[in-house]
């Protein structure tokens, strides 16, 4: 079970790291003027998805409930809470200081995307040491039990 969980972390982690990159280069682009980092990006990320369906080990692993949960709440970190973030400070600094152009509202997007992904790596850092702790726990409580019985059953000698 905590292989699984493991392997859904990463990939979760893995899948919102190309996606932050596919936004930072629409950053990238926008401020540079040309379109290499856009379509390095898109390129990346294209290989990426075609791989994943048709490596076929990769394609099953991706299937698994807690691949699909974990890659929906990093979708909620990366993507909903970020954007929804951003159109509030969009129309707060628009308000406090006038119009603005595409870049910086992108620009707002990463950074709260990335402060989000950040988030996401952290709650799954304190989940798997939480789960670590619980683990080592009951390994603990288990061994002290069999011995306790070990010790008093009489037939275990």
């Amino acid at each position: 079970m905590q292989k699984v969980r493991r392997a859904a972390d990463v990939v979760a982690g893995l899948e919102g790291l190309m996606w932050l990159g596919l936004g930072w280069s629409i950053s990238l682009s926008a401020w540079l003027g040309r379109n290499e980092p856009i379509l390095a990006a898109v390129l990346l990320a294209g290989t990426v998805m075609l791989f994943s369906w048709v490596h076929r080990p990769l394609r099953f692993l991706l299937r698994r409930f807690r691949v699909r949960k974990r890659r929906t709440d990093m979708w909620m970190h990366l993507l909903v809470l970020p954007l929804l973030l951003a159109m509030a400070f969009h129309l707060i600094i628009d308000a406090v200081l006038g119009d603005t152009w595409l870049p910086p509202k992108m620009l707002l997007v990463n950074v709260l995307a990335s402060a989000g992904w950040l988030t996401f790596l952290l709650t799954l850092f304190i989940k798997y040491v939480i789960h670590d702790v619980k683990r080592k726990r009951a390994r603990k409580h288990s061994a002290k039990n069999e011995a306790a019985d070990s010790h008093h059953d009489p037939s275990a000698s």
